[in-house]
């Protein structure tokens, strides 16, 4: 490793899980660590293996865009895990991990705000910028899960953004004034997962969503593109199945499953 790389040992010293992350490997740069971890987790890598990568050349981050982080800045990682839960009760995983986030940072003296579905944002004076993202991914077998690829991207050291993402990204330096050892961040985020997945699991995802709730960006009127057409409304809370609920004008409630949010 270089010396800008991540310092794994920080990270272990500050770990205090049972299982998340004690199978920790740093790759100096991959083309996306959820890919490797899934390639792992195909010929039976177990639970809680965590990949952990100093640039990324293919990541990605929902829908297919492109997660850009110049080389040991940032966080880029993929945690492996094997819920025994059905197929369809995973979907509300990716709101626990960005409550599990949320609380970590607030941890660490940051203000988070989360954004349905998979965004992590903190206040600036030009407002709210996203400052971390994360992307489950999952394969299943006979409606059951065989294995879940949480990815995370969290913005830790970077100090500009290119283009247009100048104006839509901020960082945890840039917030603070001053840059932070990345596997001290990385510990926080898989402590705080850890009890929060252990509990969804085992009672399914109500606490984990009442979480969410408490640092989540809702209230707001919003539109929302659903099968092509939008909708627009108040977003009041998201559901046991990880739905956003939104209220129109017209006072119905409506799910959203999948879609963009864009806050008017």
């Amino acid at each position: 490793m270089t010396a800008a790389a991540l310092d794994a040992s920080k990270f272990r010293s500050a770990l205090r899980t049972h299982r998340l992350g004690r199978s920790f490997e740093y790759l100096p740069s991959c083309a996306s660590t959820n890919d490797e971890v899934a390639a792992r987790a195909r010929l039976g890598a177990e639970e809680g293996l965590l990949l952990v990568a100093g640039e990324q050349t293919a990541g990605r981050g929902r829908r297919g865009r492109v997660w850009q982080s110049p080389a040991d800045q940032n966080l880029t990682f993929s945690l492996l895990l094997r819920p025994a839960l059905s197929a369809q009760h995973v979907a509300p995983m990716t709101l626990l991990a960005g409550a599990a986030l949320a609380e970590s940072l607030a941890g660490l003296g940051f203000s988070p705000r989360l954004k349905w579905p998979n965004d992590v944002l903190l206040d600036t004076a030009a407002g709210p910028r996203k400052v971390a993202g994360i992307l489950t991914e999952m394969a299943s077998e006979a409606g059951r899960v065989r294995y879940v690829v949480l990815g995370v991207g969290i913005n830790v050291n970077t100090e500009a953004f290119p283009g247009e993402l100048n104006t839509r990204a901020t960082s945890l330096c840039l917030a603070r004034g001053q840059k932070l050892d990345r596997g001290e961040v990385l510990a926080s985020f898989v402590n705080a997962f850890e009890p929060s997945y252990d509990d969804f699991v085992a009672r399914g995802p109500s606490a984990a969503l009442a979480r969410w709730n408490t640092h989540a960006l809702l209230g707001q009127r919003c539109s929302v593109e659903r099968n092509g057409e939008p909708i627009q409304g108040v977003a009041e809370a998201v559901d046991e199945t990880g739905a956003l609920l939104v209220r129109t004008a017209s006072g119905a409630t409506i799910s959203v499953h999948a879609g963009e949010v864009n806050w008017l």
